[in-house]
Formats: C-alpha cells, sequence, structure tokens
C-alpha cells in the first residue's frame, strides 16, 4: 500500500478548448502521458457531458497496473482537477507519476496551480 499521491486544482487554463471539452482530446492526453513515463495502463473509462455540438467538459480515469489517474475538466471555469495515485510495492514509481503529473499540467497550461502530494501507506 506504499505510495504516492498527487492531487492538484488547475485554474485559469489556457490550453485549447478542444482539451478542455472534447472527451477525444482528454482521453488522448491521458493515454499519452501515461505512455511517457512508463507507467502502464490496463484499463480506461472516460465520459462526455454536454451534447457532441454542445461539449460541457470531460471526466476520464486510467487504471493503471501502479494505480490510477483521473482528470476532470469544467471548461466554462477554465478548470481542471487532477488525482494520480502509485503504488510503490515492488518498485518506487513515484518518479513516473511527478513527471506524468508536470505533462498534465503542462498540456492544460494554468495560470494557478494548487497541488498536493500524499505519502501513503507506512
Amino acid at each position: 500500500m506504499n505510495g504516492l499521491h498527487l492531487i492538484a486544482e488547475l485554474h485559469d487554463c489556457r490550453c485549447a478548448r478542444p482539451l478542455l471539452q472534447s472527451v477525444d482530446a482528454l482521453r488522448e492526453l491521458c493515454l499519452a502521458v501515461c505512455a511517457v513515463p512508463g507507467l502502464t495502463p490496463v484499463g480506461q473509462v472516460f465520459h462526455q457531458f454536454g451534447s457532441e455540438t454542445n461539449p460541457a467538459g470531460a471526466t476520464g480515469a486510467v487504471i493503471l497496473a501502479e494505480s490510477h489517474l483521473a482528470v476532470h475538466t469544467w471548461p466554462e471555469l477554465n478548470a481542471v482537477t487532477l488525482d494520480l495515485y502509485v503504488c510503490n510495492f515492488s518498485q518506487d514509481n513515484s518518479a513516473a507519476a511527478r513527471a506524468a503529473c508536470e505533462q498534465l499540467i503542462a498540456a492544460f497550461a494554468p495560470t494557478c496551480v494548487e497541488r498536493r502530494e500524499i505519502a501513503r501507506g507506512r
């Protein structure tokens, strides 16, 4: 159960609108970010809010062999929440989690970031 839990709230995001509105853009970003640092996606679920002609945000979760990533967008607020947890049972995945989190934050280009790191377990 030892691991690292990263939580971030992104405000005043300056990214392209589709990234905040489109479930497809969010899915592509999340899967790309998980692949780069070597995290292992084993499942995913994404949901589009609003409609195809009037998108109203997206939410998604990538289940990782190491644990999970969840992202929620609020285009009407130009805001995003991130939740990334990795367990460190067989190896320390903290660097991979931090790298993935930094890539997500960079992609959304917020002017204000509130983040927390929580060490899990003993």
